[in-house]
Formats: C-alpha cells, sequence, structure tokens
C-alpha cells in the first residue's frame, strides 16, 4: 500500500512539475505502445490436427505453431513416388530397347553388305538384296523409336519427380511455423476445425517491433530529425523513463485541413511520428512489452538540447 502511495504521489508531482511545460529543446506529445502483429495463416485449406499453443504463450522464431491434416497429401506422395518409380522402369526397358534395335542393325547392315556382294557377283539375286537394305532401313527407324521412347520415358519421370516435389512442398506448408519470435495474442482455431485457404489460426504479436505512434503539429514535426532520441513514460509507470528513437516520420499530414492558407490553420496540421524501441532491450524486458499502454513521448526538436535529468533512462531491474 505504502509502495502505491508512493508511486501515486511520484506521478502526482510529475503531473505538476513536467506535463504542463517540456524541456527547452525538446517536444511532448501523448500515445500509446503499439506491437507488430504477425498472423499465422494456413496457405491451403485443411483440417486443423493440432494447434500448439494457446494465448499469452511465448514463442520463438520457427516454432511449430499448428500442424494441420496431411493424409490426402500423404497419399497422393505415395501415388507421385510410384510414378517416378514406373518411369525409372520405362526408362530402363528403352535404354534395353535401344541396345537390341542396334544389334539387329548391326547385323542387317553385314547382311546387306553380303547380298550386295554376292549379287555383283552374280551369285545372288537382286530381290535378296532390296529385302536385306530394306530391313536395314527398318531397323534403323526401329532405333530412333526406341531413343524417342527413352525421351518419353525421362520426361515421364521429369513430370513425376516435379508431382513429388510439388507434394512435398504442400506437406511443409501444412506445417506453420512463426516467422518471428513474440507472444500468441489470440488463438484463433481449435484442433478439429477445418480452415480455408488463407484462414487465420493465430496471431502473434513481435515483441521486436514495439514502438509508440505520436503526432505533433508542423511545427514541431518539420524539426524532428529521423534516428534521434526520444524518451517514452508510461502512465502505468511514471517512475520509469524508456529511451526510443525516432524511426518514421510522416510524409503528409494526418488531420485536415488538407489544403491550408494561413499559418494558423498549418498549426492544426499533425504529422504521424514513430519512436521504435531498441530490439536489444526489447528482450530483456519482453515480459514488460504490452500493446495498448499509454504514455508521454518526448523528442528532440533541437539537435543541441540536452536531456534533463528527469529524462535520463530509468529501467526497473529485471533476472533474465
Amino acid at each position: 500500500m505504502a509502495t502505491a502511495t508512493l508511486a501515486g504521489g511520484g506521478y502526482l508531482y510529475w503531473n505538476s512539475q513536467f506535463v504542463g511545460r517540456p524541456p527547452t529543446g525538446l517536444a511532448r506529445a501523448n500515445g500509446r505502445i503499439e506491437v507488430q502483429r504477425v498472423d499465422i495463416a494456413a496457405k491451403l485449406p485443411g483440417r486443423v490436427a493440432e494447434i500448439r499453443v494457446k494465448e499469452g504463450d511465448f514463442v520463438t522464431k520457427g516454432m511449430v505453431i499448428a500442424q494441420l491434416d496431411t493424409s490426402e497429401l500423404a497419399a497422393q506422395l505415395a501415388a507421385a513416388e510410384a510414378s517416378v518409380q514406373r518411369a525409372a522402369a520405362s526408362i530402363g526397358r528403352a535404354e534395353a530397347e535401344i541396345a537390341i534395335r542396334e544389334a539387329e542393325h548391326n547385323l542387317s547392315e553385314v547382311e546387306m553388305r553380303r547380298a550386295s556382294d554376292l549379287e555383283q557377283r552374280a551369285a545372288g539375286t537382286r530381290v535378296e538384296l532390296e529385302r536385306r537394305t530394306a530391313q536395314h532401313s527398318v531397323s534403323e527407324a526401329q532405333i530412333q523409336g526406341a531413343r524417342a521412347a527413352v525421351a518419353e520415358a525421362k520426361a515421364a519421370k521429369q513430370t513425376a519427380e516435379a508431382q513429388v516435389a510439388q507434394i512435398k512442398a504442400m506437406l511443409d506448408d501444412m506445417v506453420l511455423r512463426t516467422p518471428v519470435s513474440g507472444r500468441v495474442e489470440y488463438k484463433l482455431v481449435q484442433s478439429g476445425e477445418v480452415v480455408a485457404a488463407g484462414g487465420r489460426l493465430a496471431t502473434i504479436l513481435d515483441l521486436t517491433d514495439v514502438f509508440m505512434t505520436i503526432f505533433l503539429p508542423t511545427s514541431d514535426a518539420g524539426r524532428v530529425a529521423l534516428a534521434s532520441d526520444a524518451r517514452i513514460v508510461l502512465d502505468s509507470a511514471p517512475e520509469y523513463v524508456v529511451p526510443a528513437t525516432v524511426s518514421f516520420v510522416g510524409a503528409e499530414a494526418q488531420f485536415t485541413p488538407k489544403t491550408v492558407e494561413t499559418a494558423n490553420e498549418r498549426e492544426k496540421l499533425m504529422y504521424r511520428v514513430k519512436l521504435a524501441i531498441d530490439p536489444k532491450l526489447l528482450d530483456t524486458y519482453r515480459d514488460f512489452a504490452k500493446a495498448g499502454l499509454t504514455g508521454n513521448a518526448y523528442v528532440k526538436v533541437n539537435q543541441d538540447a540536452v536531456w534533463p535529468k528527469h529524462l535520463a533512462p530509468r529501467l526497473p531491474n529485471v533476472s533474465k
């Protein structure tokens, strides 16, 4: 109770001393902590065989989130692998056929030459020579046919192998992994449910991408430099000061009027500014990173400005 009283008193003191007027060279704005969300979605339709996480679980990059049923794909894979084996056997038969046809071709060539010699010495007939010549031509054509059969069998094998690779890739897609480390925000399905292609199974909060979004008027936004230091003081923990960095300044005004003509109207324009927190710091304080926390942010609008003592970084002690 005493600790709560002291914290509350500290917050009131903070309001009375610093919230009313930002330190010289600094701009102040209120904002909300945001965490990048990553949806884990199914590429292919299927039945959820297993969902391995629950809301609030911490997950690491590459960890399996869910497994879709693969029984149908497994059967397709077996059929495709059998097609590869059949095509390989066809290649063997076609290559053996080439060897047979080449041997027959060589024999027909010998017989054709012998018939030609006999015909020239009048020991053989012209009809016999023509028959041997025709057999030689047929055997040559049969060789070409056997070679075409080999090419066809090889093409069939490549097609079957491509089907195997495709089905294996689909099987890999049935195992859903998280691309980031973070915390499970939503578990959207249960085991046994059927999801469509693109259906979401879970939402992960990427705890390496935590930031606060604030809005600054034209007079301040124009003087804020990218990568400059910033400070965040959360309403829920005013005794701590979180260091941050300006990672984005909007190129266009977020609020109306869109077309301005006077200096007074230009002051009504607000620009979005994003303050990113160091991922290494987030790794240490990941249990404290929560979306939606409100607070005040301080940004340098004069790069020569010096941070006052009360905005020096102060963080809670944690044990990893």
